[in-house]
């Protein structure tokens, strides 16, 4: 196992991270208990120190599984992630009382890594004017957080004033080769690296679609023209491995096989390793993926706000992913859960809101026909069952439900 060093604290975290949203399940969804915390186990054995998870994963079990794993003396051997969940944050008081809740489901008495969850514009706006700083401030002092950070999921300005508003140890983004210019991206990376964040990258494979043995036929024709074979997921974790800015990569790993593929990329993972063609090949696997997207959409955000609450560029990703990769039933889930406000906070944003005012279309810099395509997906990913991919939506991040 490689390890990299944290700027701010000397950390020296393992370049993979143990991702705890998608742990194993039986064949009726229940969580295979025993089969998680075999494999967490396995990986800190292999050399893992970093293991990621969060209040929501799992419908609030994922935590308390990780506590139970990092008993028998593992919990001294790693650094734990989770995070704060900011769409239930209606107060200050509500901040401690999730900490402390956690802190009892983790089975620990510190948080190495705690990070304000999902951060976006608004939900930081809310954040900091219910006091969010003197909580973290106030935590650390106290000993209940060691590191204080936050992911991301928002426009590029809004990263740079969020990395810029409090003296964060750490942020973690969304970043693979598709996604060089989305949300964070390159240039917000390169921004907190320079004012020595640590960086942790969520989403390296897409959700496991980078990753797939059988990649779309043209991105494969691109990668038997390497003189080096690698499987789709080594081209992946090796491309953002490439970046000596980059501390962890969280990989959410839930079969033994992928673990072991993994940790022997994760042996391998020396910044500068790639050739200059090799780095080409990427790419042009990057520049085919986004020929074969069915929208041209950046998610620079200019579209919003929508007068009617409709999460264009949220959407449309949603949209994309489900082309590129044809798992149409994933995707209707996904939609559901993302676009029912469950998770910002705020009301649903589904394309049927659409109501072909138009606004958008002045807006919007690669020209769009952004109703008509809204409408697409109305047809798509709504209809049918969508009730139901809503109350599951609910069901898993629900306060009431925890």
């Amino acid at each position: 196992m490689r390890y990299r060093t944290m700027p701010k604290n000397g950390d020296d975290l393992s370049v993979l991270g143990f991702g705890c949203m998608r742990l194993p399940l039986f064949e009726g969804g229940d969580i295979h208990v025993d089969k998680a915390i075999e494999q967490i186990r396995y990986a800190i054995d292999s050399g893992v120190n970093y293991l990621d998870t969060a209040w929501p994963y799992h419908g609030g079990a994922s935590e308390s599984i990780l506590g139970r794993a990092l008993q028998d003396g593992y919990r001294e051997k790693v650094k734990i992630a989770t995070k704060l969940p900011t769409w239930l944050i209606n107060s200050r008081e509500d901040m401690d009382s999730y900490l402390d809740k956690q802190l009892v489901r983790l089975q620990t008495e510190r948080i190495d890594y705690y990070l304000l969850h999902a951060l976006n514009g608004l939900t930081w706006d809310k954040l900091d004017q219910l006091g969010v700083a003197e909580f973290l401030d106030t935590a650390i002092k106290d000993g209940r957080i060691i590191n204080a950070g936050f992911s991301f999921h928002g426009t590029l300005d809004d990263f740079k004033r969020i990395v810029d508003g409090y003296p964060w140890v750490f942020c973690q983004i969304q970043y693979n080769y598709l996604d060089q210019q989305y949300q964070a991206g390159t240039e917000g990376l390169n921004y907190a690296a320079e004012r020595n964040l640590g960086i942790i990258v969520m989403e390296p494979l897409r959700g496991g679609n980078l990753g797939l043995p059988e990649p779309p036929p043209a991105i494969g024709t691109i990668w038997d023209q390497a003189e080096t074979r690698r499987t789709p997921v080594e081209w992946a974790l090796r491309w953002i491995w490439n970046r000596p800015e980059v501390g962890v990569v969280l990989s959410g790993m839930n079969e033994d096989a992928h673990i072991d593929e993994n940790l022997r990329i994760a042996d391998q993972a020396l910044p500068g390793s790639l050739t200059q063609q090799e780095c080409e090949l990427v790419e042009q696997a990057a520049a085919t993926y986004k020929e074969l997207m069915k929208v041209d959409c950046t998610g620079c955000g200019y579209c919003l706000p929508c007068p009617e609450g409709v999460m264009i560029p949220a959407i449309f990703e949603v949209y994309n992913k489900m082309h590129l990769f044809g798992n149409k039933e994933e995707a209707k889930f996904i939609y559901a859960i993302r676009m029912c406000g469950v998770i910002s906070g705020n009301k649903q944003g589904f394309a049927s809101e659409c109501v072909e005012c138009g606004d958008c279309l002045e807006k919007c810099p690669q020209s769009i026909p952004i109703p008509d395509i809204l409408a697409d997906v109305v047809e798509e990913l709504e209809g049918p069952g969508m009730e139901d991919r809503i109350a599951f939506a609910n069901k898993m991040f629900k306060e009431d439900q925890r």
